[in-house]
């Protein structure tokens, strides 16, 4: 049994730390997915959870705003191994948290997580094939232990938790109102009976409109370009019916590929031929706003489809709230807060109690954790990824970030797939190290081919792509579906090698 110490911490009283052969970083969606696939596929394996935060959720947990909720289908946002039951395919944040920490809670998972314990600093050694994880718990960043593992998984998704997104208005001073980010939502702020402003266009912005508008006097959207906004059933009626006929396991799968084969169509379209894909979604926006509304300037972007993620709302909330007066869509630049409100480039002053200023993430890799191999820090912008989930020169180490252009969990679902093939491939041959490594003369590309303002001011921070394989990193399920389950792990891109690991005989591992 372990000791109590030692299940709390990542120490003991007498100074031995604990060791995991498998260390997942980061209890949100992803990670526990990926728990669930090293405990359903490789059960012999250890493994913990750090999580920074004092909650199982990520996102979900995090993100308090009035209206969040998914910006994919339910039946393709779940777990492919844990079928979503609710009616609803476009669901609401506390209904995907309570999923979330339902899958934990049945598999155990939950038993395995340490809380408040945020990953600052990860030394890979060779000599003796394994890392070692600094760790800092609580709120004192002082108090530091550390963990060792064979391997490191990845899980914090791709953006700083801590803060958003806030760029710097001239004369927001001034403004007498409360302006609030919705990373940080009070739980004290009260729209009722409000003059709400909203800046922002994307996936946050076009959620909370329609919400606060049921309460507040008006809220205004007021966008510096438009977004491809499409509307959606809440509820899947063919999902509801083959439910009844043939039941909810049974037609979850059947659900899921009608969805992801949608999907892959509508971003094909979008791409191949960018003119359908604009008008169709154009005739479907026109037919749900008042006659005569001025959509080639509210809903009209100058990008392609899918350039940026398609946002998604459901039973058309967002053009009914405009249509009903209780809401309106200001297209135009900011020029200045006043004490009132915010004026924009055409002189038009928005008068506001409240400004909600959506504008979106800070991008952070790998949680923020420092990494060393053999004493040397990995700088991640030098790194290429293998497959989008290893890094070039960084043995036994895989990461997750999901679609741009899907839901995000059927990459992760892939990912965690594919680390238990490559762990089981290790055991078989006797291998305790994988490292990829890059060929000479690679052709380089960002990781993430997206033009969403959030990604383009990070991305020079983060890893490579490549424009061949395995060093591509794409938005295309049904390729990557292939590759991660089928691909070679033979190939000459991934060295093994068996160093000796003194890692067990000075670590204690935990029950």
């Amino acid at each position: 049994m372990t000791s109590e110490a030692t299940r709390q911490g990542t120490g003991t009283a007498d100074g031995v730390r604990e060791h995991v052969d498998v260390l997942i970083v980061g209890a949100g969606l992803t990670g526990i997915g990926a728990a669930w696939r090293l405990h359903s596929a490789l059960p012999h394996k250890s493994y913990a959870v750090l999580e920074a935060r004092q909650a199982i959720g990520g996102t979900w947990d995090l993100f308090r705003y009035p209206g969040i909720r998914s910006d994919s289908d339910m039946q393709t946002f779940g777990y492919a191994f844990r079928p979503w039951r609710e009616p609803r395919a476009i669901a609401d944040g506390a209904s995907i948290l309570d999923y979330i920490r339902r899958t934990a809670a049945e598999a155990g998972i939950d038993r395995h997580i340490r809380f408040r314990h945020r990953v600052v600093n990860a030394s890979w050694s060779t000599a003796d094939a394994c890392w070692t994880v600094d760790v800092c718990q609580g709120d004192d960043p002082a108090v530091i232990t550390t963990m060792t593992c064979k391997f490191l998984y990845m899980c914090t998704g791709y953006y700083r938790y801590d803060r958003g997104y806030a760029p710097s208005f001239e004369g927001q001073e001034r403004f007498t109102g409360r302006i609030v980010h919705p990373q940080q939502w009070p739980a004290d702020l009260d729209c009722t009976g409000k003059r709400v402003v909203v800046i922002g266009s994307g996936a946050t912005a076009i959620s909370l409109v329609p919400a606060l508008a049921r309460t507040a006097a008006h809220v205004t959207m007021l966008q510096r370009s438009p977004t491809y906004i499409l509307s959606l059933p809440a509820e899947d009626r063919l999902a509801s019916a083959l439910q009844r006929l043939v039941g909810k396991r049974a037609a979850y799968p059947l659900v899921r590929w009608k969805n992801i084969l949608l999907n892959a169509v509508s971003y094909q379209l979008g791409q191949r031929a960018p003119g359908v894909s604009r008008a169709f979604i154009r005739s479907r926006i026109k037919r749900l706003l008042p006659t005569g509304y001025d959509v080639d300037t509210h809903f009209n972007p100058r990008y392609k489809p899918w350039d940026q993620r398609l946002c998604v709302v459901p039973d058309a909330d967002l053009f009914k709230a405009i249509g009903e007066g209780r809401a309106s869509v200001v297209t135009d630049h900011i020029t200045t807060f006043t004490e009132a409100g915010v004026r924009v480039a055409s002189g038009e002053e928005l008068v506001a109690d409240i400004i909600v200023t959506a504008t979106g993430l800070d991008l952070l890799g790998m949680g923020g954790a420092r990494l060393v191999v053999d004493g040397t820090e990995v700088v991640l912008s030098q790194t290429t990824a293998y497959r989008g989930t290893m890094l070039s020169g960084v043995p036994n180490l895989a990461f997750t970030i999901g679609y741009t252009n899907a839901s995000w969990t059927l990459k992760a679902d892939l990912v965690s797939d594919f680390v238990c093939r490559l762990l089981a491939y290790m055991d078989r041959h006797g291998h305790r190290q994988c490292v990829p490594v890059e060929p000479a003369g690679t052709l380089h590309r960002p990781l993430l081919d997206f033009s969403a303002g959030y990604v383009q001011r990070s991305i020079d921070r983060f890893p490579r792509s490549a424009a061949q394989d395995p060093w591509r990193s794409g938005n295309n399920y049904l390729r990557d579906r292939f590759t991660f389950r089928h691909a070679r792990l033979d190939d000459e891109t991934l060295r093994y090698s068996t160093p000796a690991f003194s890692g067990p005989h000075t670590t204690r591992t935990p029950s």
